[in-house]
């Protein structure tokens, strides 16, 4: 998502700048690295200021690339460039230099990195094949004078493994046809028909491009007028393929912004195939991808051994991205989470589970015994700061079942699975610190799609976040909160009978 400032505000966030920077070194002495209030201490973060779409996500030589729309000059939005971060296991981050900066084209928006293996753009060698990432240029100056052709495709080169890099000379490669929102290009090689092929977001629907070199491009078709929601604009889309039950089918994901289910920006996607032309698939209904608040603008890393999916979103929501309490920086990622099919009664739908090395975070479970709840409700003894629970439930009969993390001064956030409802509920309204977003505290509502009668729910508790995977991500339900004082206690309550086993407590490291 790229959010439009006016030009005052930037000028005054600008003029800022300086007096930003001294309260941030202040914090910075007092409190330490990564110690703030309301730090992630287990998903990243920029060191400091304003993030948000992860961008060209990219693995190469062992390291997994991670770039992010970032302004190094405040917390808020701002002209925008490539941040960058290097990881091994996609749970431990390096910080490199900021990668891409504006130029006379425009800022760095949205876009996609790829290993072009072939060289068949020409900007490496043989030897020596380049990473190249594809990205949009925005013209604020074109689009201060009311100009519909701001948004343009560029690219960049790298062969020093992501270092540093070059932008191509005569940028840009995709000119912008006439349209306002014209963007995000999310790029990958297509093997049956030997040609790259891009994902792009323009207005309420995606665009089809494809190039033999990553520097021609030509239209091939459209997809989207008359699926999906459609009460924002359409972005960061991503195209790639799966594997279900032996078959290939591809999954198409389209952020929008506003006209998520609980209002501002969410993630929805399709399933059907690609041939590398077109688009098609028989979905008549909306599905999203997480039916928390708090996911957005996620894309998957290209070239990933084995050909898996793996996903990270932007933590967070263009509703209230901008003025959450936190002071030296803004903004955190998702875990990341490896993305497969499954059967949903007549549906296929994404299943989205944490990635298998966020277990290296754990320290020694604390083990409960089993226990059944009869109209009752139990809290955990375990005090709990950072954390990954574990739970298997298994219910003979069950009205609502209730999981609430709180603290001693009357803090909590809840959610509630409701199979009279048909309803999944996450109430974060008495999470403490809500004064900053009119809607932040409003309660989310969503369609209960799995079998209440027997699951498992695996949550991440970190800092100022709780991320929710039923059925190793059968539904997934991320959300914020910033409460004044830890939410260091679990109750469980059943209004009818609920047998919890295998209740495991793993206290998680920080990773930084």
């Amino acid at each position: 998502m790229k959010y439009f400032l006016p030009l005052i505000l930037i000028l005054f966030i600008q003029c800022s700048k300086s007096s930003m920077e001294g309260q941030t070194e202040d914090t910075v002495e007092k409190d330490g690295y990564y110690a703030e209030k309301y730090r992630p201490q287990f998903h990243f973060s920029p060191e400091e200021k304003w993030m948000n779409d992860p961008n060209g996500m990219v693995y190469f030589d062992g390291e997994y690339h991670l770039f992010y729309q970032y302004y190094p000059d405040s917390t808020v939005w701002g002209p925008m460039h490539w941040g960058h971060a290097i990881s091994t296991d996609l749970v431990h981050w390096e910080h490199l230099p900021i990668a891409l900066y504006p130029d006379s084209l425009g800022y760095i928006f949205s876009g996609s990195a790829v290993y072009d293996s072939l060289n068949t753009s020409g900007l490496g060698t043989n030897e020596n094949p380049p990473l190249v990432a594809i990205y949009t240029y925005h013209d604020a100056v074109l689009e201060k004078e009311g100009s519909d052709i701001y948004q343009t495709q560029g690219i960049a080169y790298s062969t020093d493994r992501g270092r540093t890099w070059t932008k191509y000379d005569s940028n840009p490669v995709l000119k912008n046809p006439g349209i306002k929102d014209f963007r995000d290009p999310k790029v990958r090689w297509h093997e049956s028909s030997e040609k790259w092929v891009m994902a792009l977001a323009v207005k309420d629907h995606i665009s089809f491009y494809s190039s033999p070199n990553l520097l021609d491009w030509i239209k091939e078709s459209d997809f989207g007028y008359n699926l999906g929601a459609h009460e924002g604009v359409w972005e960061c889309p991503d195209l790639f393929p799966l594997n279900y039950n032996g078959d290939e089918k591809w999954v198409l994901l389209v952020s929008i912004n506003p006209g998520g289910p609980y209002g501002g920006s969410a993630t929805q996607y399709f399933v059907g195939s690609f041939d590398g032309i077109t688009f098609t698939t028989d979905q008549d209904s909306t599905l999203w991808l997480d039916h928390g608040a708090d996911n957005y603008a996620g894309v998957t890393w290209s070239n990933v051994p084995g050909e898996e999916m793996i996903f990270l979103g932007w933590m967070s929501n263009w509703a209230y991205g901008q003025v959450v309490p936190t002071e030296k920086w803004r903004s955190a990622m998702t875990v990341p989470r490896k993305l497969s099919l499954y059967q949903q009664g007549e549906q296929i739908r994404i299943k989205s589970e944490p990635v298998e090395a966020l277990n290296s975070l754990r320290s020694e479970a604390t083990e409960t015994p089993d226990m059944e709840l009869t109209n009752s409700e139990y809290t955990l003894k375990k005090s709990i700061d950072l954390a990954e629970i574990n739970i298997d439930v298994v219910q003979a009969s069950m009205g609502v079942l209730d999981f609430t993390l709180e603290n001693e001064a009357g803090e909590s956030i809840t959610w509630s699975i409701d199979p009279g409802k048909n309803k999944v509920i996450f109430d974060r309204s008495k999470a403490g610190n809500t004064s900053f977003s009119e809607t932040f505290n409003e309660a989310h509502h969503a369609p209960l799609i799995f079998d209440p009668t027997a699951f498992n729910i695996r949550i991440f508790k970190d800092e100022s976040s709780v991320e929710i995977f039923i059925n190793n991500g059968e539904q997934v339900i991320t959300e914020l909160f910033f409460s004044k004082e830890p939410l260091n206690k679990l109750t469980i309550k059943a209004s009818g009978e609920a047998q919890l086993k295998n209740i495991k407590i793993y206290p998680v490291h920080s990773i930084w």
